[in-house]
C-alpha cells in the first residue's frame, strides 16, 4: 500500500453560529430575521465540511437586544461555552452582530484569542490571525460604529422634530391621560383627580397639607399608591396638563388637550415660585394656633403659642407666661403640646354644641338678636358641624374656635371650657349658607 492511499487526519471544528436583531419587530413570524442569518451560516459551514467543520447543537440567538452592549443572554452563554473549551469557530453573518463598538469587539477578539477561536463572517471574507485582515476588521468596525452613531442622531433628530409638532413619542403616561392610536387622550375620571389637586393647592399652598389631606379621603394615583408630596409636586410642574409638549427643558404646544386652564396653571407657578420655606412661613402666619389667647394655665397667666425645630421637624407648645417672666417653678402646668391640648378642646367642642342645653340656649340668643325663624334649622345646623369639620380649612377651624370659645381653663386635672353664645348665633348663621361657600372663603 502506497503513501498516496493514506488521507490526511482532518480535526474537527466546532462551529457555533451566533445571530442577533435589534428590534423585536417581526420575531414572531414563522421565518424571522435571526433564522435567515442561521441559514446562511449554516450553509457556509456546510461548505467548509472538508476542512472539519460542524455545527454545535447549541443555539445562540439574541433577539430584540442592542449591539451596542454585551450584556446579552445568548452571547453571554456562548463565551462560557468558549471558556470551557466546547466552541472551536464562531460562525456570523456580519460582525455587527456580534457588536457595533469598536471597544466592545476588541474585548470580544481577545476572548477569542484567549480560547484559540476563530471568528468568521460569512458576508465579509478577512483572516484575523494576520496583520492585514485585523486592519480589515478594524475598518469594518468603525464603520459600524460610525453607522450605529448616524442611525442614533437621526432617531435624536426625529424624536425632537416630533415632539416640536407637540406630538407623544411614547414613555410614562401621565396621570388623567390614557394612550389611544399613539396620542394622548383625557381619561376623566384621572382628569378630575388632576384638576381638584391643582385647585386646592392653589386654596392651601402646602402639598404636605394636600397631601394629609387626600391620604385620609383615600384618595390613590392609577397605581394605587397614596397621592404624596413628591407625586403632587411632579403632577403641579408638568406642563403635559395645559396641553404643552415638553422637549429638554423646552415647552411646545402639544396635539393633545389640557387638562386644566391656563389661568390655573399660572396660579400654582406663582405660588410654587415662593419656594417651600417661604410657603410654609405663609401658611403658619395665615392659620394662627388654635388657642391664641384663649388657653390660660392654673396661675390664671395667658398660655401662648410657641414653637422648636428639630431634626428639620417643627414641634408646637403652649407655654405659660407665668413661666416665661419668672421661670420654670412659676407654674405647675408651664408648657403643653399644642396638638394634644387642641385636639383635647375640639373634642369637648363638638360635644358641647350638641348638647341640649347649648341648643336651647343658641335659640334663644338668635330670637333676641332677631335673626329669623330658625328654631327648625339650629339642632340640624349643630349636628351637620361635626361631620363637616374635617373638611375645614385650619384657618377656617381657628377661626370658628375663635368664634366659639370665650376662654380656656388649664388645670392639673383637666380642662374648662366657656362657650360664647353669641359665637354661637354667629355660626348658625354661616352653616345655613352652602357647604362650598364656605370652603371658598376660608381658602
Amino acid at each position: 500500500m502506497s503513501m498516496a492511499d493514506f488521507k490526511p487526519i482532518v480535526r474537527k471544528l466546532r462551529c457555533a453560529v451566533y445571530t442577533r436583531k435589534s428590534s423585536e419587530e417581526g420575531l414572531d413570524m414563522e421565518f424571522n430575521s435571526l433564522d435567515a442569518q442561521r441559514e446562511a451560516c449554516e450553509a457556509f459551514v456546510a461548505s467548509q465540511k472538508a476542512l472539519g467543520w460542524v455545527l454545535v447543537p447549541d443555539r445562540y440567538d439574541d433577539g430584540g437586544i442592542s449591539g451596542a452592549t454585551l450584556e446579552r443572554p445568548a452571547l453571554k452563554r456562548l463565551l462560557l461555552d468558549m471558556d470551557v473549551g466546547l466552541v472551536d469557530v464562531v460562525v456570523v453573518y456580519k460582525i455587527d452582530r456580534l457588536s457595533r463598538s469598536l471597544m466592545d469587539f476588541s474585548r470580544l477578539v481577545e476572548a477569542f484569542d484567549a480560547n484559540d477561536v476563530t471568528f468568521v463572517s460569512v458576508t465579509q471574507s478577512f483572516n484575523t490571525t494576520t496583520s492585514m485582515g485585523r486592519l480589515t476588521l478594524n475598518i469594518l468596525l468603525s464603520f459600524a460604529q460610525f453607522e450605529r452613531e448616524v442611525i442614533g442622531e437621526r432617531i435624536r433628530d426625529k424624536f425632537a422634530a416630533s415632539r416640536k409638532r407637540g406630538m407623544w413619542m411614547g414613555g410614562w403616561t401621565p396621570l388623567g391621560y390614557e394612550v389611544r392610536d399613539r396620542k394622548l387622550v383625557i381619561n376623566e375620571a384621572e382628569a378630575a383627580t388632576v384638576r381638584m389637586v391643582f385647585e386646592r393647592f392653589v386654596s392651601i399652598g402646602s402639598a404636605t397639607t394636600l397631601s394629609r389631606s387626600f391620604t385620609a379621603e383615600g384618595i390613590l394615583t392609577r397605581q394605587g399608591k397614596p397621592l404624596d408630596k413628591g407625586v403632587i409636586y411632579k403632577l403641579l410642574n408638568n406642563p403635559v396638563y395645559v396641553g404643552e409638549a415638553v422637549h429638554k427643558g423646552t415647552s411646545y404646544e402639544g396635539e393633545h388637550e389640557a387638562i386644566i386652564s391656563r389661568g390655573l396653571w399660572n396660579k400654582v407657578q406663582a405660588i410654587l415660585s415662593d419656594g417651600s420655606r417661604k410657603r410654609g412661613a405663609k401658611t403658619r402666619a395665615q392659620t394662627p394656633a388654635l388657642l391664641k389667647g384663649l388657653l390660660f394655665g392654673p396661675t390664671g397667666c395667658a398660655m401662648s403659642p410657641t414653637h422648636t425645630r428639630k431634626d428639620g421637624k417643627l414641634y408646637r407648645y403652649y407655654v405659660s407666661q407665668s413661666v416665661l417672666k419668672q421661670g420654670a417653678n412659676a407654674c405647675p402646668v408651664g408648657r403643653l403640646p399644642a396638638a394634644e391640648i387642641e385636639a383635647a378642646v375640639i373634642d369637648q367642642l363638638r360635644i358641647l354644641i350638641r348638647s341640649p342645653e347649648i341648643i336651647v340656649a343658641i335659640w334663644k340668643a338668635a330670637r333676641e338678636q332677631d335673626v329669623g325663624n330658625i328654631e327648625g334649622e339650629v339642632r340640624a345646623a349643630l349636628l351637620d358641624l361635626d361631620p363637616l369639620w374635617n373638611e375645614l380649612f385650619p384657618a377656617e377651624q381657628a377661626r370658628i374656635v375663635q368664634l366659639l370659645v370665650e376662654r380656656v381653663d388649664v388645670a392639673t386635672d383637666g380642662i374648662s371650657i366657656c362657650l360664647r353664645t353669641d359665637g354661637l348665633t354667629s355660626m348658625i348663621q354661616d352653616l345655613r349658607r352652602p357647604a362650598a361657600n364656605r370652603l371658598g372663603e376660608a381658602a
